[in-house]
């Protein structure tokens, strides 16, 4: 019970966009791995859900998110990755969803991005604000490892593959998916990467869809795709939390942001 009100109360302050203490969120960075290490890298998840794009440590617009789709555990969601990074937010964006993957682990599904980088986030933004808001880059550590046990895709009812980035050449079945060892830092080539890394719009040749029925991937939208019980999809693109709701910080992150 103990447990369970403490984690209410960081879900309770996470939501007010305040930093929970480094010891949290090493407890809770410990919790979750007991739950993430359990799941596959084909997560089911079975429908009605909510399927939702990049966030991008945009902490007001997930909030609006909340707002548009519904709260957890009331709505069932599926997050596909690059939850930090660029926005000035990611890690109270990241700790919120992780708090409510630990509290609500039937609900909520974390799928990882190519940003779910010990590499990128040293880059675009993650690393320096942990450091601005803690004071180390322990916080940092805890979170980027958590980053390793995130699955690398979903699958809804058995029929909807999902995925932040898109398929690869070397995978011809989702058994070959279910395989990789995705306890590592992302990459630079081979399956693992073109799974978080490929675009469909990019050069990439090899995307083909007959062997599911649906092929979904979320890019930069404010959007969110709904999905009943029976498989029929509600596409919702909606505006950005306004101006004067959101917080912006004094000190603008280091990294300038173009990836």
């Amino acid at each position: 019970m103990g447990d369970t009100s403490d984690l209410d109360r960081q879900i309770d302050q996470l939501k007010r966009c305040e930093v929970i203490k480094e010891s949290e969120v090493k407890a809770l960075c410990a919790k979750a791995r007991e739950i993430l290490v359990e799941e596959s890298n084909v997560q089911r998840v079975d429908s009605p859900v909510t399927v939702c794009g990049d966030i991008h440590g945009q902490f007001y617009d997930l909030k609006e998110l909340f707002k548009v789709g519904g709260d957890v555990p009331e709505t069932n969601y599926l997050f596909m990755g690059d939850f930090v990074d660029r926005g000035f937010y990611s890690v109270e964006t990241f700790l919120l969803l992780l708090a409510l993957k630990v509290r609500y682990p039937d609900r909520i599904t974390l799928i990882r991005g190519n940003h779910e980088s010990r590499q990128i986030t040293q880059v675009y933004g993650f690393y320096d604000e942990c450091l601005r808001k803690y004071g180390s880059i322990t916080v940092w550590r805890y979170c980027t490892e958590i980053f390793d046990y995130l699955s690398l895709s979903a699958i809804i009812d058995g029929k909807i593959f999902c995925v932040h980035g898109g398929l690869s050449p070397s995978i011809q079945t989702l058994d070959q998916i279910r395989v990789i060892d995705r306890k590592q830092e992302v990459p630079h080539d081979g399956p693992m990467c073109d799974l978080l890394w490929s675009d469909p719009e990019g050069k990439n040749p090899f995307f083909v869809y007959n062997y599911i029925l649906l092929f979904f991937r979320c890019g930069n939208v404010a959007a969110i795709l709904e999905l009943n019980e029976h498989l029929q999809r509600d596409f919702t693109i909606f505006e950005a939390a306004p101006q004067e709701t959101r917080g912006i910080p004094s000190k603008k992150p280091q990294a300038d942001y173009f990836l």
